[in-house]
């Protein structure tokens, strides 16, 4: 019997893959990358928060190897070539599906877009600098009917990785008032630790009531001065 170990730690996968015995220790040479899309453009996420699993079966000890996302929907993980199947999680900001599972063959640099249907979409989004404010405008679009707004945000923030989790400022919308389909807008005064800097960084973000994370949009970088 042998055992194989390998550990992989990289800024958007972290791999752990345990097999049957113990031998000559070989890096993977081959790399599954990929978006999490929806309509065929990529749906943004809190960085490291929604994650997809991999599986590989055929081994003794089989484990699950964690892919988390980058906050622009996009994933690499470095693998052994083989058969993998590719699971989208739950308590995401889409829809759970009935089938939640995709198989993907790695052989060498392998790409894949994995289909979601996230509850809500946000589109046409704007960000503007007025003195001190900054005002977001965009539209939300409902694209799961059973599902109700809990939250849409405005986040602003000193970094790129700007979300729910890591900011400055957040800013609630009012969502009785939201229309889906219609512009809204939210604004934000920027605190004192903002206003001199030379830029910040902004995005909308809306959750639904079935899920802890939001879906965002892209992330905006505004000029202060």
């Amino acid at each position: 019997m042998k055992l194989k170990f390998l550990m992989i730690l990289t800024a958007t996968a972290s791999v752990f893959l345990t097999g049957c015995g113990y031998d000559n220790f070989n890096a993977p040479e081959s790399s599954l990358s990929g978006r999490v899309v929806y309509d065929g453009k990529p749906v943004g996420v809190r960085n490291s928060g929604p994650q997809l699993e991999l599986w590989q079966d055929g081994y003794a000890l089989r484990t699950k190897i964690p892919v988390y996302l980058n906050q622009d929907g996009t994933f690499s993980a470095s693998l052994f070539d083989g058969r993998y199947k590719l699971v989208r999680m739950g308590d995401s900001p889409w829809l759970q599906q009935a089938s939640d599972t995709i198989i993907v063959n790695v052989k060498g640099n392998t790409s894949v877009d994995v289909p979601v249907t996230p509850y809500f979409t946000i589109r046409g989004n704007s960000f503007q600098k007025s003195g001190n404010t900054i005002s977001a405008r965009f539209v939300v679009n409902k694209i799961v009917p059973s599902a109700n707004v809990e939250f849409v945000r405005l986040y602003l923030g000193k970094s790129v990785l700007t979300d729910q989790v890591q900011r400055e400022l957040r800013v609630d919308g009012n969502v009785g008032a939201l229309v889906f389909g219609q512009q809204s807008i939210i604004e934000g005064e920027l605190p004192d630790n903002l206003k001199n800097l030379d830029y910040v960084y902004a995005r909308v973000g809306v959750k639904s009531t079935t899920s802890s994370e939001y879906l965002y949009t892209e992330i905006q970088k505004i000029a202060l001065k």
